[in-house]
């Protein structure tokens, strides 16, 4: 019986006969599962980051660049994840992390006291050209992997900005905690279901990559806080 790919076939065998399933049952049944929950998940992953920016009409501590570059990355790995045709469950949430996060770069550039400048529009024009012919799969296989393997760098470099800004303030700003969280945990459970599906280790690298610079961020915001906050709650 197959409900969404997931073959629960071997799942009401065992339970039909008393038993309780094996591992070679569970496994990749939990693995679909979970990775249906983190597509689930993610079309929400970043509203609370959105929705704290609109609130305060700020977007103070933000770095624009790791917003920029996450665009960037998150690109690269759903072209790269629709090209080796992996199943849904083992990417999806990266259509609905893309589609986030250019609404979060779009609320940024209006949020910022820097004027939207030349180089801007001409960063989001050079996008807008590539950005389809890379999620067409329309480049050579070896630039593809080429490219890939550049996703990475894009990913760790997309969190560094944000990590300095964050050590330099001792402040996280209008860093969501909440988004946050869900990332880490997010590359956490990533990192099992790309292994059940066997997926490239490529793709298993960059959860792996996320772990470690999620997990960096979040440490801060529990470390650091907000200051303003905190301020604003002893006025009060």
């Amino acid at each position: 019986m197959m409900i969404l790919g997931i073959d629960l076939g071997c799942l009401f065998e065992s339970l039909r006969d008393g038993e309780i399933p094996d591992k070679d049952c569970l496994l990749p049944l939990m693995s679909k599962v979970l990775g249906y929950c983190i597509v689930a998940a993610s079309t929400t992953v970043k509203v609370p980051q959105i929705m704290k920016i609109l609130k305060h009409k700020s977007v103070r501590g933000l770095s624009t660049l790791a917003f920029e570059l996450e665009v960037v990355g998150y690109t690269i790995a759903l072209a790269y994840c629709l090209h080796k045709g992996l199943p849904f469950s083992a990417y999806g949430e990266l259509a609905f992390l893309l589609i986030q996060a250019i609404i979060l770069v779009a609320i940024i550039y209006y949020y910022s006291q820097l004027s939207v400048g030349m180089m801007t529009w001409i960063r989001a024009l050079l996008y807008c050209a590539v950005a389809p012919t890379v999620l067409a799969g329309n480049i050579s296989p070896v630039l593809f992997e080429a490219l890939y393997a550049s996703q990475h760098a894009v990913f760790f470099c997309a969190r560094v900005p944000q990590i300095w800004q964050n050590f330099k303030n001792k402040s996280t700003g209008e860093l969501s905690f909440l988004t946050s969280l869900m990332n880490f945990a997010g590359s956490m459970v990533r990192v099992f279901t790309s292994l059940q599906e066997k997926a490239p280790t490529s793709v298993v690298m960059g959860s792996v990559i996320g772990i470690f610079t999620n997990g960096t961020i979040l440490t801060q915001i529990l470390v650091y806080g907000n200051p303003q906050e905190k301020e604003e709650k002893k006025k009060n």
